[in-house]
């Protein structure tokens, strides 16, 4: 019984850009490679329907990088407001058991 071959992504990617970019026809690629056509027809398919993808991904990251930023400058400011109310709570605290000592 033969055993199925398996195929690296780094590996599919690059007979698919040797395809694309011309220096060898399907054929060629699928003797040099050993690789069946119709393997190769659906790498292409798999390929043509994930390139969109990959440009959608830059706008997500572009999109959760602001959100982080947004969310950085929330801890930020929500930081500096507790150490306000802490320093003002502190000397509420000493200023009222100042005046119960005056009494």
């Amino acid at each position: 019984m033969a055993t199925r071959r398996t195929f690296t992504s780094e590996f599919k990617a690059q007979v698919r850009l040797e395809l694309l970019s011309g220096a060898k026809t399907s054929a060629e690629l699928c003797r040099q490679h050993q690789v069946a056509p119709m393997v190769l027809a659906r790498w292409r398919t798999a390929f043509m329907a994930q390139v969109p993808q990959l440009f959608d991904r830059e706008a997500t990251r572009r999109a959760e990088q602001q959100r982080i930023a947004e969310l950085e400058r929330l801890v930020g400011r929500l930081a500096l407001e507790l150490e306000v109310a802490k320093k003002a709570s502190s000397l509420l605290t000493s200023a009222s058991s100042r005046n119960e000592t005056w009494r």
